[in-house]
């Protein structure tokens, strides 16, 4: 297993079998507060659905085709972040991330984007990162924005959550805007 440091008290690993338990528990938890931008927690009824979910990005590890970790804090399990897809053709990829609403506030997402853009762009040798949120939900969308990544459109009712339309913003980064910060 590997983990990578973002601070003292805080790192990322990939997430294995054995932390299935902890992923159900922490989605069933946040089943509302995450479910309210994200589809996954309706789709998400049983901790065998985690076990699917961690045997599928294992998987996707392994092809490097994308991946999720772990966000974890004093060794609780309070989250996840990934690449959604690593396109090596197009060389770029998108970040996605959710975050337990008791360990928000922490500056828990904003370092492990960071590691997962010095990842992509150092060892991926991508071009380019995006991150799309919610036109709404203004704590995901302040991520990027807290980054320099530039807002390059909004697409119209791109998901149907919760019985409403959701707008999503798409933000990207290229290597070359993240070298010359």
């Amino acid at each position: 297993m590997f983990t990578y440091k973002i601070d003292d008290l805080s790192y990322l690993s990939l997430l294995e079998i054995q932390d299935a338990d902890k992923l159900y528990k922490l989605i069933n938890r946040n089943r509302e507060h995450i479910g309210e931008w994200l589809k996954f927690p309706s789709m998400t009824l049983k901790v065998e659905d985690s076990q699917a979910f961690i045997e599928r990005t294992r998987i996707s590890y392994a092809k490097e085709e994308g991946y999720w970790l772990g966000i974890w804090n004093e060794d609780q399990l309070v989250g996840s972040i990934g690449y959604l897809y690593i396109d090596k053709e197009n060389k770029k990829t998108e970040i996605g991330y959710w975050l337990g609403k008791e360990y928000e506030g922490k500056g828990l997402i904003t370092k492990s984007v960071i590691e997962l853009i010095n990842h992509a762009f150092d060892k991926y040798k991508l071009n380019k990162i995006e991150i799309g949120a919610a036109t709404e939900n203004r704590r995901s969308r302040a991520i990027p924005e807290k980054l320099g990544f530039k807002q390059e459109g909004e697409l119209r009712d791109y998901e149907y959550i919760q019985g409403r339309n959701l707008n999503r913003i798409i933000y990207g980064l290229k290597a070359s805007e993240w070298r010359s910060k």
